[in-house]
């Protein structure tokens, strides 16, 4: 069974009943069935290798006790079916009890459950559901590797539900940053909006090479962490790292920005962080409140940008995406910000990215800034990655790919400065050189192309993407201007 198949089947089946509204809702259901799954074949490997496991999980309500269609017709389907799950299954797995001592892969179950619903009103249908699922062998270590991009698909599908919020990282470019940044099975590994946890599987595709004894695996199993505000990618995220193998998927359900900057001791710093912060949003005071003045921003993405500069150990890594705005800004959070970065850590490369490749999510300008806490920013290379010949644009059906990054990955390796015409195309800045000019990281961008038509639906997104960007920025000035006026404007 393919996995387009697999996802094909059940949003079918779904289609049909008339409870459930949208491929994001479709994709929400399926996912917990999912997880229950993938949890009940955890279970038994947990179980092979030790006689005395015990399920965090009420007998009843464990996947192998209620799901299986033995075809007997003693399965639960119709009614029957869906007053078990409404009123017995997700109120019991909501309701479990955990503490500070409840290992982390038994916990997540209640942690996976808080914000569940099922959507369903048709029992029959959501038997035909369960069933389906239930074909998958995840026991079978070839099979469940096999289902390891299922999650890019159900993100594809998401992509159509532009209401859905939902983010999506090319693993085309989750892979480059992490090949670039080059994780060690003794790094500890962050992402603190990890959403489906893209650049944590990334890592450890990346980490596995590197596993050659049960010391390595101990290590591989203790090497990501993440945290995800939103509950439907918390609950991808999880289950992803099941399919990868990881006992205990360390992903918090909350908000990376909800403590203060000043309480992060060296316990809560990590050796990698990776991450794509959320941008375009904006926080509540409160939580602007967590950070030193200067550095108090209304820009999401800012305030990410300063937890990740607290929470990095002396001497990691980091590969982080920002959008074009955090390089031209002029505000003084985002000056503050970046002065922060270069003065106390080493901004050594800023990979200008093309157009598009979050499409169609957005259509703004994108970059990766790599840096390091090894000592203060002494110069900073800039290279542009251009579109690949043959592409005007990258697309649902033509997404960038990690071969699109060849060029940057051999200059990676020697760097040289290179001009084409007359714009630069890589180019090396002393820290004084780039101070000088107020700090704004906007070299070696793309040479102004001819104008491109837009459909209307996607000229009006645009529009609105680039005046949300500058009534930010408009909004920021104003609030600056307001302080020194003592409150009054």
């Amino acid at each position: 069974m393919t996995i387009r198949s697999f996802i094909k089947r059940l949003q079918d089946i779904m289609r049909n009943d008339a409870g459930v509204n949208g491929d994001a809702q479709r994709i929400e259901q399926i996912v917990w069935l999912l997880f229950l799954k993938v949890y009940d074949a955890k279970e038994e490997l947990w179980e092979f290798h030790n006689d005395d496991y015990q399920s965090i999980i009420p007998e009843e309500y464990r996947w192998r006790n209620w799901a299986v269609d033995e075809k007997d017709g003693e399965a639960k389907t119709g009614e029957a079916l869906l007053s078990f799950v409404n009123e017995e299954l997700i109120p019991s797995l909501k309701n479990i009890e955990v503490d500070e001592h409840t290992p982390v892969s038994k916990s997540i179950v209640k942690f996976a459950f808080e914000d569940t619903h099922n959507y369903m009103k048709d029992g029959v249908l959501l038997r035909q559901v369960v069933n389906v699922i239930d074909e998958v062998d995840f026991t079978d270590h070839k099979e469940r590797h096999d289902f390891n991009d299922i999650y890019e698909q159900i993100l594809k599908d998401l992509q159509n539900q532009r209401s859905s919020g939902e983010y999506y990282t090319p693993r085309a470019v989750t892979d480059f940053i992490v090949q670039m940044v080059k994780p060690q099975l003794k790094d500890k590994i962050a992402d603190f909006a990890c959403g489906t946890g893209g650049f944590l599987t990334s890592s450890l595709n990346f980490l596995e090479e590197q596993v050659h004894s049960v010391e390595d695996r101990e290590a591989y199993n203790q090497a990501v962490f993440g945290i995800e505000k939103k509950a439907l990618p918390h609950l991808l995220a999880v289950t992803n790292l099941l399919l990868h193998d990881i006992d205990n998927p360390f992903i918090i359900h909350g908000n990376a920005l909800e403590k203060n900057v000043r309480d992060f001791s060296e316990k809560d710093r990590y050796d990698v962080i990776l991450m794509n912060p959320p941008y375009g949003g904006s926080e509540k005071d409160s939580i602007k409140m967590n950070f030193p003045m200067e550095l108090r921003s209304s820009e999401t993405a800012d305030l990410f940008m300063s937890v990740i500069m607290y929470r990095l150990k002396k001497n990691g890594r980091g590969g982080i995406i920002l959008p074009d705005g955090f390089l031209f800004g002029a505000d003084n959070a985002k000056l503050a910000i970046k002065e922060k970065l270069m003065k106390e850590f080493n901004l050594h490369t800023i990979i200008r990215l093309p157009h598009s490749v979050f499409a169609p999510y957005t259509s703004i300008r994108t970059n990766i800034l790599f840096f390091d806490n090894t000592h203060p920013t002494k110069e900073t290379w800039f290279y542009r990655l251009d579109m690949p010949e043959g592409y005007k644009n990258f697309s649902k059906t033509r997404p960038i790919k990690l071969e699109h990054f060849a060029p940057a990955m051999e200059w990676w390796e020697n760097r040289v400065e290179i001009k084409e015409g007359n714009f630069d195309k890589a180019k090396k800045y002393t820290v004084e050189e780039i101070s000088s000019n107020n700090y704004n990281l906007d070299l070696c961008g793309f040479p102004q192309e001819e104008e491109e038509i837009l459909d209307p639906e996607e000229l009006m997104e645009s529009y609105q993407e680039k005046r949300t960007e500058l009534n930010k920025q408009i909004d920021s000035i104003l609030a600056d201007i307001q302080v020194m006026l003592g409150g009054k404007l």
